[in-house]
């Protein structure tokens, strides 16, 4: 099987960014409680949101995040990418319905173990920021350098 490795730390550059975009729905929040276990009834009970400060059901925190694994591993650095490191800081609630953008730019190269640091932003269809964070990450080798790898 072929695979198009991602970006490798020598291709990267200070500046460039990708994004991924997905709207909410009520069937992803509630797949995404049963996957992690987490029935708080702020996401899964809709009475027991009117109660809140936000008087409606919003998505667990950990779903718009999880919308930065498709950047990192698929579009920047892509393919073979490992994360280290995520940390998030969440600003907004994800309402039922939001569309959300996560998006990634490489802000800092580290030389010495070659890995990047990445500026993480997520934002929603007002232009709100729903989250904001950093990502330490191991981009993947040059696809050379793993096609000769193997052979060894």
């Amino acid at each position: 099987m072929q695979f198009q490795l991602g970006l490798s730390y020598d291709d990267l550059e200070v500046g460039m960014k990708a994004s991924f975009t997905k709207t909410i729905t009520e069937t992803d929040v509630y797949l995404f409680a049963g996957i992690s276990g987490d029935f708080n009834p702020v996401h899964v009970n809709e009475e027991f949101a009117k109660l809140t400060p936000f008087g409606t059901r919003i998505a667990h925190g950990a779903l718009p995040q999880s919308l930065i694994a498709p950047v990192l591993g698929t579009k920047l650095p892509g393919l073979g990418t490992i994360a280290l490191e995520v940390t998030t800081r969440f600003k907004s609630p994800t309402m039922f319905g939001d569309t959300v953008t996560a998006t990634a730019e490489v802000i800092e190269k580290l030389e010495e173990k070659r890995r990047v640091r990445m500026k993480l932003l997520w934002t929603n269809q007002r232009g709100e920021t729903v989250a904001t964070g950093e990502a330490l990450v191991i981009p993947p080798p040059k696809q050379e350098e793993l096609l000769s790898e193997k052979k060894l």
